[in-house]
């Protein structure tokens, strides 16, 4: 049974003419690593506030459609309910910070005093979201005087410690050099594969391919297509929604390579793969040339 169902979804925000989300339906199932692409404007974090319930229970606005998580029809619950369930993290840390506790780990604590998480929970909760995210090293430390990415981290932390089954991340790694940002996107995955449900918004196409189950191609508010990462990167149109392929990708289109299936390489290792069984596949041709 997919575990989020979004029909028809339309949404146009007060005073605006234009809908930023027009007409959309697709299903996501338990688990899978969904990564959501398309220009500025597209749509991409209206999407991420709809499934989170932020669309229409505090933006407000012209809605239509429905979403449903685990058959729970969003618009229907109050946001402060949803938080057990679907957790957003957004690009800047400092939308989430509280601004009331004085270390890090009592900031990745409030929701979880807020849900009434026993105390001995809460620790195990709290320590093992800091070690996945690698910041326990600043648990004691004034959350304002963290880098703009370990705040980012910390805010993760926050929102991994409270065990929702969606965690939708609006451009997370934004701020974080390619370290940070590689242990973001290992982080995350995990949590995938012990069956929570990943929706991330994200601007390195590289990161994207790599990571995700399928992606979501959104463009004027539209979707355009969602499906495996090949075939969304292989399509020959992408270029006119504002998104670039990854570089082995572009670079597999110069040359006409082309996998089994039909799609360019999205990676460095199923690249050189290709490569090299194409050289190989010449080298022999030239030996029996040169044997006849």
């Amino acid at each position: 049974m997919a575990r989020i169902v979004i029909e028809n979804l339309k949404y146009k925000y007060p005073g605006m003419n234009k809908l930023a989300l027009n007409d959309i339906s697709f299903t996501i199932e338990p688990g899978e690593f969904i990564g959501i692409i398309g220009r500025n404007e597209s749509g991409k974090s209206s999407l991420c506030q709809a499934i989170a319930g932020l669309i229409p229970n505090f933006y407000k606005g012209a809605y239509g459609g429905r979403v449903f998580i685990d058959n729970m029809e969003v618009k229907k619950v109050a946001v402060e309910d949803l938080c057990e369930t679907v957790g957003i993290v957004f690009q800047n840390p400092f939308n989430q910070v509280t601004g009331s506790k004085l270390t890090v780990y009592e900031e990745i604590s409030f929701g979880l005093e807020n849900m009434g998480i026993p105390r001995e929970d809460m620790i195990k909760r709290i320590d093992d979201a800091m070690e996945l995210l690698d910041i326990s090293k600043y648990r004691d430390r004034y959350p304002f005087d963290l880098s703009g990415g370990q705040m980012q981290r910390m805010a993760i932390a926050s929102i991994i410690a409270m065990k929702p089954e969606v965690i939708l991340l609006d451009e997370p790694t934004s701020q974080l050099d390619p370290q940070g940002r590689e242990e973001v996107f290992q982080a995350v995955q995990k949590l995938s594969k012990q069956g929570i449900t990943i929706i991330m918004v994200e601007h390195n196409m590289e990161k994207i391919a790599a990571y995700s189950d399928r992606v979501v191609l959104l463009d004027d508010g539209k979707l355009i297509d969602i499906d495996i990462p090949q075939k969304i990167f292989s399509r020959d149109d992408l270029g006119e929604y504002g998104v670039e392929a990854p570089v082995y990708t572009q670079i597999c289109r110069k040359l006409g390579i082309k996998n089994k299936s039909g799609y360019y390489p999205i990676a460095l290792e199923e690249t050189k793969n290709l490569l090299n069984s194409i050289s190989k596949s010449m080298g022999k041709v030239i030996d029996q040339k040169g044997e006849m």
